[in-house]
């Protein structure tokens, strides 16, 4: 449509040009005598003159796809799936900060293994301490694995919602307009990757804390053990013989 309209307005012009030269002919040259190449000339000069025309109309239009092309290579992608990614990147954070026992801090940790993980038990210690201690060591290999349990199950929850976001960003990278939609589809699929990698991260990472708990659980239960053992076996000099009056 916009290119009929150039070139209509393009042949108005040239024959706006070839009427100018036949009305600026005098009207006594009725009896003048034909001037055949001078007729010529005049129908060379405006046709140069409409091929001019028609090649400022073909830059014009030429320039205006340029433009429409432009435009499509800076239109925005009209599908974001950040928020919800950010979303679930802080449900994640949200399970792992709720560890049970011992949290992921490193002062923390230094300091339940000085208490509740000793290197080696003394013989002071009672029994009573020695029964709490082990409890204490049960139940954080119990809530490192339950922890373990939950970041994986987040970590499933979000397959769902991923493959849909996918499957959005995959349809609309396909009907992209433009190099900017695209490799904003791009970026937001690798966002999507980066969010997997992280859920497998914090999945590796809970089960690794479960299983460091219940290696050193074990552990601490047979130094417990031979401890209980030093203890029960350590039970004096033994019996001294001595002199006994029986009757007065």
């Amino acid at each position: 449509m916009r290119n009929s309209l150039i070139y209509k307005a393009a042949l108005v012009a040239g024959f706006g040009a070839l009427s100018s030269i036949a009305v600026s002919v005098p009207a006594h040259a009725q009896w003048a005598v034909y001037d055949g190449a001078a007729h010529v000339q005049t129908v060379l000069i405006a046709a140069r003159e409409l091929q001019q025309v028609n090649q400022q109309a073909q830059s014009l239009l030429n320039e205006a796809t340029m433009l429409e092309n432009q435009a499509r290579n800076l239109a925005n992608l009209p599908l974001s799936v950040l928020a919800p990614l950010e979303q679930s990147i802080e449900a994640t954070e949200q399970i792992v900060g709720q560890a049970q026992g011992l949290s992921y801090n490193l002062t923390s940790i230094d300091q339940a293994f000085s208490q509740t993980y000793p290197q080696a038990l003394g013989s002071p210690t009672s029994a009573a301490q020695m029964a709490a201690d082990a409890q204490t060591r049960w139940q954080n290999a119990r809530g490192a694995y339950q922890d373990g349990l939950r970041v994986q199950t987040g970590a499933v929850q979000n397959l769902d919602a991923t493959r849909s976001q996918i499957d959005s960003l995959v349809t609309s990278s396909q009907a992209a307009s433009g190099a900017l939609q695209a490799a904003q589809s791009g970026n937001q699929l690798t966002a999507l990757q980066t969010r997997q990698l992280a859920d497998l991260t914090a999945v590796v990472t809970a089960m690794g804390r479960a299983q460091a708990l219940d290696g050193a659980r074990q552990v601490e239960s047979e130094e417990q053990g031979r401890a209980q053992l030093a203890n029960f076996l350590n039970y004096g000099a033994g019996y001294t013989p001595g002199t006994a009056q029986m009757f007065h």
